[in-house]
């Protein structure tokens, strides 16, 4: 959802398949997307199974399941999107320790914020979800960096479609919260809209990534730059997508 990196394809548009930079480029983004789901993984374990932390940011049911939220897990879990709004205002050219620190923030906040994910689905479900999510990330990666079709156009309509499909997320939750609508109908919609866009925003921003190399190649501080906010977006897609088709395909807890 964080739309950064907007430098301007000045570049060719040259055979990725023969340019060793672009491929070093593109694995450093995969790399750094990769270890934030690791460490995303661990924090989400600690905060839905090791007590002393769970209890401070979960209510439980009886038997272990999530039945709402403390105020601390509500700050964190509205940290990601606070800090990513305030981001697209005030980090439009960033440096690269900047950027990095921006996104091991979010990898934490996010990271933290899944416990819920533990606490609400059998653990079978959520790996084979988990299994799913990559290999789709995978295809729907390689599909925009081999298409030679021009994605960036379907891009922006994402970024945009994003924040608007946030905030009415919060206000559907609200609403619900008061009993104005019924959850079930409206929020299976919702997570099937969101499956769409979120494959969308993996091919465009992947597509993205290679024109954004073709800009700055050379640059190693904006290479550096580019390859966290690069990372960054791969990762809420991917992130998001998770959550979407567990909606689906999740077993939840008794």
């Amino acid at each position: 959802m964080s739309d950064f990196g907007n430098y301007t394809a000045a570049g060719s548009r040259a055979d990725a398949a023969l340019d060793p930079g672009l491929k070093k480029f593109m694995l450093g983004v995969y790399q750094k997307m990769g270890l934030g789901l690791l460490v995303s993984a661990a924090l989400a374990w600690l905060t839905s199974s090791y007590a002393p932390v769970s209890n401070l940011m979960f209510v439980k049911t009886p038997t272990g399941g999530l039945a709402g939220f403390t105020l601390l897990g509500m700050i964190v879990s509205f940290a990601p999107l606070v800090i990513l709004l305030g981001s697209n205002f005030m980090m439009k050219r960033a440096s690269a320790s900047s950027a990095n620190i921006l996104y091991w923030v979010i990898v934490a906040l996010v990271g933290a914020s899944l416990g819920t994910v533990v606490l609400m689905y059998a653990g079978a479900s959520v790996v084979t979800t988990f299994l799913i999510t990559a290999a789709a990330f995978g295809g729907l990666s390689l599909a925009g960096y081999t298409t030679k079709r021009d994605l960036s156009g379907m891009r922006s309509f994402i970024f945009f479609a994003m924040w608007g499909f946030v905030f009415a997320g919060i206000a559907f939750s609200i609403g619900a919260s008061f009993g104005l609508f019924s959850v079930g109908p409206v929020f299976m919609i919702m997570n099937a809209v969101g499956i769409l866009l979120m494959a969308g925003l993996i091919a465009a921003e992947t597509q993205h990534l290679k024109m954004i190399y073709y800009s700055v190649r050379g640059d190693g501080e904006s290479m550096s730059a580019a390859t966290s906010f690069g990372a960054l977006n791969l990762y809420i897609a991917f992130v998001n997508l998770f959550r979407f088709l567990l909606y689906f395909m999740g077993v939840r807890r008794d």
